[in-house]
């Protein structure tokens, strides 16, 4: 360590706090990784194995990959099971003495908040189980939409909620020395797909969680969240927030509420019924396409995409809240006019729950905020033909779906962001012209001083009279005056030689230095300016979240009223009727998903009468005798 150069030593110390993840380390315009973790990158993302001198006569091996580029290759990683820490650079690039850099992010399966790196239509949670004797707390959470929720359930109720979220990683407490062994939880209890995380056991004891939650939610009691007398609830929901605030250096704004939940409102399936039900994927091939959610799914928006996807996989036992389902949907149903113009409005609208949640975690970027602009446009001119469609004639029933367009955060953005921004703060040029007279004054002084540029080349030509006379821009030298050697005769007094090139001279003036000064400057200020009125544009949005998610929320309820009337319309299905009594009964029944897989013939439709007589029908007979 004392022989290793600063920047190694700089690295080594960041890599010690995080010995189990991939060290992306920032250098420059790459993120290096290097030693073991070099090797991981270059075997898991095909990259080109080289090395570094980290002192006198030692090299390293060391692998990297382009700033621009980081997310793809996090993805692969995240994909293959690692966890990986980005080391960013912190301090201001000076060019003299080493950068401060810290580890910004720990991305790991659960905590991935990257758009690229995440599915639109299904949400991304962290859950985290605590079982103790025959009863299990269990707690989920998904970083990009805000949603936080626990529960306390029987132990044989853990692998049913699993099979129903399937959380992308999960979170279970051991013992110090201990592996993340789930001995005693019986196969199938967490999903194939989920990543299991070993966490310290004390990051689930009763009095820490019980205290993180109180700090993160800056209360005195966890009674309004209807957890209070729950331990195991509120032991996993801490656990999940520990996590969170070692992984995401406690950007945690976007985790504003807890929901205590209980699973007796909701139908209960075991995870063996799920999986040959099929209603989300296939049993062989696990695919979305020929299950139940791809033959009802044409939902437009991200946010309807992962709301139908919930209550799919949850259904309702609730009679009222059922009917109330039906409703929208059978207003929907009637009105095709509406329904088209709603749909029309809905199309390639932008996510603006994660956008939201993004500007939340301190993490959205200038084409983020561009994004929520357009999603409130489509907002109001969606809400406006709801209302239209409300006050007609003939209405089937008034349309309570809270679309609130949020003029002012609209206006906002518009006023200040420009309308096709960069993706990063580092390009500059996203703040509107007009929004900012220190701006615009900044701007102006660059502008006037380029233009004198742009007519000193030239002015000096038809002083010196050098007709190839140049003037140029290099990163080492700045602006300078370029002159062949063979008119070098010509050159006036005034200017001072600045290099020598094998068939020229460079030369600057005290006015060239003066105005190259005065660009620089500007410029630097200019983006510290931007920068600084993006992070209040920002804080300005964030302030308006609430109104935002709950629009976001609307937004995704009514693209899946409009998605079940539009299928309901396509493929003929009718209204159920729902009744007390133990009465069951189909009249020309079609199961959804093979008749959609059917291309040569028609579906024979089927009847079925199961009454306080019939409780259970024994069908014999090959498959294609008709039982589905």
């Amino acid at each position: 360590m004392s022989k290793a150069t600063p920047i190694r030593q700089q690295y080594l110390q960041l890599k010690a706090q995080h010995q189990d993840a991939v060290l992306f380390f920032r250098l420059g315009d790459f993120y290096e990784t290097f030693d073991e973790d070099a090797e991981i990158a270059a075997r898991e993302l095909d990259l080109v194995l080289t090395s570094r001198p980290v002192a006198k006569g030692v090299r390293v091996p060391m692998a990297g990959v382009p700033h621009h580029a980081i997310e793809g290759y996090v993805a692969r990683l995240i994909e293959k099971g690692y966890r990986v820490a980005i080391a960013e650079q912190v301090g201001e690039v000076t060019g003299r003495g080493l950068v401060q850099r810290e580890v910004t992010r720990v991305v790991t399966p659960g905590t991935v908040v990257e758009p690229a790196l995440l599915d639109a239509k299904r949400a991304n949670y962290l859950a985290a189980l605590v079982i103790e004797g025959e009863r299990a707390g269990l707690a989920y959470a998904d970083i990009t939409t805000g949603e936080f929720a626990t529960t306390q359930i029987n132990r044989d109720e853990v692998a049913r909620e699993l099979a129903r979220l399937q959380p992308r990683e999960c979170l279970i407490p051991r013992a110090e020395g201990m592996g993340a062994s789930l001995s005693g939880f019986g196969p199938g209890t967490v999903p194939p797909s989920t990543h299991v995380t070993p966490i310290p056991s004390y990051r689930a004891e009763p009095g820490a969680a019980r205290q993180v939650l109180l700090d993160h939610f800056r209360v005195t009691t966890l009674e309004g969240f209807g957890c209070e007398g729950k331990p195991l609830a509120i032991r996993a929901a801490g656990a999940i927030l520990y996590y969170l605030r070692e992984t995401q250096k406690g950007a945690l704004a976007q985790i504003a509420g807890l929901r205590t939940y209980t699973t007796d409102r909701f139908l209960a399936l075991d995870p063996v019924t799920r999986r040959n039900l099929e209603l989300t994927e296939t049993l062989r091939e696990r695919k979305v396409q020929g299950s139940l959610l791809g033959v009802l799914d044409r939902t437009l928006t991200p946010m309807g995409g992962r709301l139908l996807r919930a209550r799919l996989v949850q259904p309702l036992t609730d009679r009222a809240a059922i009917e109330a389902r039906l409703d929208e949907v059978e207003t929907f149903a009637q009105d095709s006019v509406l329904r088209g113009q709603v749909r029309a409005g809905l199309k390639d609208m932008p996510d603006l729950e994660r956008l939201t949640n993004r500007v939340l975690g301190n993490i959205a970027t200038p084409r983020d905020m561009a994004s929520i602009s357009r999603a409130l446009a489509r907002v109001k001119e969606t809400k406006g033909r709801m209302q239209e469609a409300g006050t007609s004639e003939g209405a089937s029933r008034p349309l309570h779906f809270a679309l609130d367009p949020c003029d002012d955060v609209a206006a906002l953005i518009s006023a200040a962001i420009a309308a096709d921004p960069p993706a990063n703060l580092s390009a500059g040029g996203y703040i509107r012209p007009g929004f900012s007279a220190e701006l615009d004054e900044l701007l102006q002084s660059v502008h006037e001083a380029r233009d004198w540029l742009a007519s000193l080349e030239r002015r000096e030509q038809e002083q010196t009279g050098i007709k190839n006379l140049k003037v140029g821009y290099n990163k080492v030298f700045g602006y300078y005056i370029e002159v062949t050697k063979s008119n070098l005769g010509a050159v006036p007094d005034t200017y001072i030689r600045k290099q020598t090139l094998v068939n020229a001279e460079r030369f600057i003036t005290p006015e060239l230095k003066e105005v190259e000064t005065l660009i620089l400057n500007a410029e630097e200020r200019r983006a510290e300016v931007e920068v600084r009125l993006f992070r209040e544009v920002c804080q300005r949005v964030a302030a308006r979240a609430q109104a935002l998610l709950k629009t976001a929320k609307a937004v995704g309820q009514l693209d899946v009223a409009t998605t079940l009337a539009e299928v309901a319309v396509r493929n003929r299905y009718t209204r159920p009727e729902l009744v007390d009594t133990d009465v069951l009964e189909i009249v020309d029944g079609r199961h959804p998903v093979v008749e959609q897989a059917l291309q040569e013939e028609p579906f024979v439709p089927n009847d079925l009468h199961l009454n306080d007589a019939a409780h259970i029908l024994v069908i014999t007979g090959p498959n294609m005798a008709g039982k589905s």
